[in-house]
């Protein structure tokens, strides 16, 4: 739903002004450096990226689903480690909050986030549970305070050695069903016993570290639990991770329109046998392709986020989105780096750096394979479901 197109108009236009003259400029020093330098996440704060998705009543913008959508896919044709940088506050590291928070903690943390003053984080991922996240070992228990003491190991959590503010999982309720027994809590850096550890070398996405999260005897209140109910904490990430699929789908998407533009100009003013490689019937095919599976995770996305937006139930719409758009953009960088040739294996094109940072796409936030076990699941149960209905 677009509730103002001038407005959004405009949003996009500036996030492309941002893209274009200052983010794609200092692609290589981001990765050099392995950090965002400070100026330009200030330039990021002052725009306003880190409130997206963040409700206009704590400081966001109170995008809709697909208004998020189209800002991601602008922001997300510079180098990924930008989208990292301000994706966890207008993804995980706020939704939690703006689905579930009480009053009290939104009043609290949103602003914060909303400003980019606080980075965000969520530690969900553990050495033992990842895609099974009800098979996590961290566990609060309760003290004689009313309070929790938490104890655990998170890793390949992202942000996490920069992150001001951490949803941390924890298994804090005895007896029933793994999924009932985990709550969230809201624990900010600094926070004794909880250590964040170095960055955590990686294949690529340099500026947008991943980190451990050690939490050692860590004293939570109650009222640290988001909701302040416990054990509602896998429903909470559910829901969160419902829309950042829809986010993350947007999100390869960019990077999938950039790499066609590199292509389509290199194929332009590259020459073999006389002539632009463009000229070839099979660059021509691979551009084609590129373009068509583009076009089509744009209209599913956007379809997407619209009946998320109508209230409609899109559970499985959502996993087709992440599957398809990751998978989407690692054939697309494929295919880019086939037509580059030579240059698109070397660092000087800035191709293969597109080509590493987008392989985690296909990873996180539920693998590729996890994503088609929930689309295949749900269409025999909706069957089912549609066969009872014609027998009753």
């Amino acid at each position: 739903m677009i509730r103002d197109k001038q407005r959004l108009d405009q949003l996009l236009a500036t996030t492309r002004q941002f893209v274009r003259e200052l983010a794609m400029p200092n692609e290589a020093r981001v990765e050099r450096e392995d950090r965002i330098p400070d100026e330009i996440v200030q330039t990021m704060r002052e725009l306003g990226l880190f409130g997206w998705s963040i409700p206009e009543a704590y400081g966001g913008s109170g995008l809709t689903t697909e208004e998020l959508a189209l800002a991601n896919m602008e922001i997300s044709q510079c180098s990924v480690a930008y989208r990292v940088r301000i994706g966890i506050n207008t993804g995980v590291g706020s939704e939690s909050l703006v689905q579930d928070g009480t009053p009290e903690q939104k009043q609290r943390y949103l602003p914060r986030l909303a400003s980019g003053e606080f980075t965000g984080a969520l530690a969900l991922t553990e050495p033992e549970a990842g895609s099974d996240a009800t098979a996590l070992q961290t566990v609060a228990r309760r003290d004689a305070s009313g309070g929790y003491v938490i104890n655990g190991h998170k890793r390949y959590i992202t942000l996490a050695p920069i992150a001001d503010l951490i949803t941390v999982f924890a298994r804090s309720e005895e007896g029933g069903r793994p999924a009932d027994s985990i709550s969230a809590f809201l624990i900010e850096r600094g926070a004794a016993g909880m250590t964040c550890s170095a960055p955590t070398p990686k294949m690529g996405q340099e500026g947008g570290p991943i980190g451990e999260v050690h939490l050692r005897d860590v004293r939570a209140a109650a009222d640290a639990i988001i909701g302040g109910v416990p054990g509602k904490g896998f429903r909470t990430v559910m829901k969160t991770l419902n829309k950042q699929r829809i986010n993350l789908a947007a999100l390869a998407i960019g990077p999938a329109i950039r790499m066609l533009d590199e292509a389509v100009a290199y194929a332009n003013r590259r020459r073999q046998f006389g002539k632009p490689i463009g000229g070839f019937q099979l660059v021509q095919a691979m551009l084609a392709d590129c373009k068509v599976e583009i076009e089509a995770a744009k209209a599913l996305v956007l379809e997407t986020a619209r009946k998320r937006d109508r209230g409609e139930d899109v559970t499985m719409d959502v996993s087709m989105c992440k599957l398809y758009a990751t998978e989407m953009c690692g054939r697309v960088a494929d295919r880019v780096v086939q037509i580059f040739g030579g240059q698109g294996y070397v660092k000087e094109s800035g191709i293969e750096r597109f080509y590493r940072d987008v392989r985690a796409f296909r990873i996180y936030e539920g693998t590729s394979q996890i994503h088609q076990i929930t689309i295949g699941k749900r269409l025999l149960s909706d069957a089912v479901a549609r066969s009872l209905e014609t027998t009753q």
